[in-house]
């Protein structure tokens, strides 16, 4: 059985929350997700061993918060060169806001450009954080999370 890592980090709570429905996803395919926080990660050997790869940020300040930044330096150390790679995370700012300055399209450019892993061709999944716990929010992680699987398993 295929497996998938989904990594996470969050303050207000809600990047969990779409972690969490992401796996669901994931999982319609028979899949196996596994959920973590990053702060649980101490060692980049941990990330080894999984098929898929699927990163969570909110978006401060159009930009990445500084733990991910860390999370990503230490991803360095691990070849995941070629593996399918995802990212997600809500924001909570004026929409009128660029989207590629958002934490998911940040991070898939650093895994592609540092690490060669291979993005997902949805790209980033970006929701506003006062959609996350709606019928809407928790349908778009569930689908971010089913068509990963799908492409993870073709």
């Amino acid at each position: 059985m295929k497996k998938v890592i989904v990594v996470y980090y969050s303050v207000s709570g809600k990047t969990e929350e779409m972690a969490e429905y992401i796996a669901e996803g994931i999982r319609f395919n028979d899949l196996q997700a596994v959920v973590k926080k990053m702060d649980e990660i101490k060692d980049a050997e941990e990330m080894l061993g999984f098929d898929g790869y699927i990163l969570g940020s909110p978006t401060f300040s159009l930009d990445i918060p500084n733990p991910v930044k860390t999370f990503l330096a230490m991803l360095k150390d691990v070849n995941l060169e070629g593996k399918l790679s995802g990212a997600f995370g809500p924001y909570l700012h004026d929409a009128s806001y660029e989207h590629n300055g958002h934490a998911p399209t940040l991070i898939l450019d650093v895994l592609q450009k540092e690490n060669k892993i291979k993005s997902f061709n949805l790209g980033g999944l970006t929701l506003n954080e006062n959609i996350v716990e709606t019928r809407e929010g928790i349908q778009a992680c569930h689908d971010y999370g089913r068509m990963f699987g799908q492409k993870l398993g073709s």
